[in-house]
């Protein structure tokens, strides 16, 4: 509870609560205050044993952030906590983060390319909006193309898409759709699918993320993605983690009404997502 005050105080506006009793937060890191070129969104989850025996649940969120950059960011911080071993280490994390993206701003490395972002900012959660949307629809089916090359002649059943009933908030509607899915291909599949749906592909934003257990290794196959809604896809993979559920992917699509809605969007995209599940 200390360290949480501490961090909220040091941090302010940057630190954001996502979900008090699960102990979820996030916090937006910049490589200057003035005017930032890079920045990175750090979700955590305080798992019960932390800090004595168990290390935080984290996820890295940025567009440029990728392939041998997330390795050495995250071997970065794996190490900071095996050196310290039982202490609180989210302040060592989160300056360890701000000291690789000035490295960044002061090396040879371009900006980092602009992305479709969300269309709203506010005062209160700080995240990014562009008011004229430009629907950009493949890139998310683009980033599945790695994972299932390799089973491109592979016939795959196409599973069943289940809808959910929507929320509607100051004219902005959320609308929850899942799927059962066992295979990278699955998810492109069902993606392809979604966008086929002139109401869906005009979404403002279609968030997605999925869990796939593989059970020769005994991991997760897992990925999401915000569309514009910055850190949206990162919170929505959290909630399936806490709930533990796999061999799902879930899409919450969004019409933006043209009323900012704070932080309340994240809220109405977790209950959809939560909804569905239930049901």
């Amino acid at each position: 509870i200390d360290e949480i005050e501490a961090l909220s105080s040091i941090y302010g506006d940057d630190w954001c609560v996502v979900d008090e009793d699960e102990k979820i937060y996030c916090i937006k890191i910049n490589d200057s205050l003035d005017q930032p070129k890079w920045t990175l969104c750090l979700q955590v989850i305080l798992p019960p044993g932390y800090p004595v025996v168990e290390p935080p649940i984290y996820q890295l969120n940025a567009p440029w952030l990728q392939g041998q950059d997330y390795v050495e960011l995250a071997n970065s911080l794996e190490e900071i906590y095996l050196q310290n071993l039982g202490e609180s280490i989210l302040y060592l994390w989160v300056e360890k983060i701000r000291e690789v993206l000035i490295e960044k701003a002061q090396s040879s490395d371009p900006e980092p390319g602009i992305k479709k972002t969300s269309e709203e900012v506010d005062e209160d959660d700080g995240d990014y909006f562009l008011l004229e949307y430009q629907p950009i629809q493949e890139d998310p089916i683009k980033r599945l193309n790695c994972a299932t090359s390799e089973s491109q002649e592979v016939d795959e059943e196409l599973p069943s898409v289940h809808h959910g009933n929507p929320i509607t908030d100051r004219r902005s509607t959320f609308q929850a759709h899942l799927a059962p899915v066992v295979t990278p291909r699955q998810v492109k599949r069902v993606l392809e699918k979604l966008y086929k749906n002139k109401k869906i592909a005009s979404a403002t934003h279609n968030i997605y993320a999925y869990r796939i257990y593989c059970e020769d290794k005994q991991t997760f196959l897992q990925d999401c993605e915000d569309d514009g809604e910055t850190a949206a896809g990162g919170r929505l993979l959290h909630l399936m983690q806490i709930l533990n559920v796999h061999n799902v992917l879930i899409v919450v699509s969004r019409w933006y009404g043209g009323i900012l809605l704070g932080p309340d969007r994240f809220k109405h995209i977790n209950n959809c997502a939560r909804n569905i599940l239930l049901e």
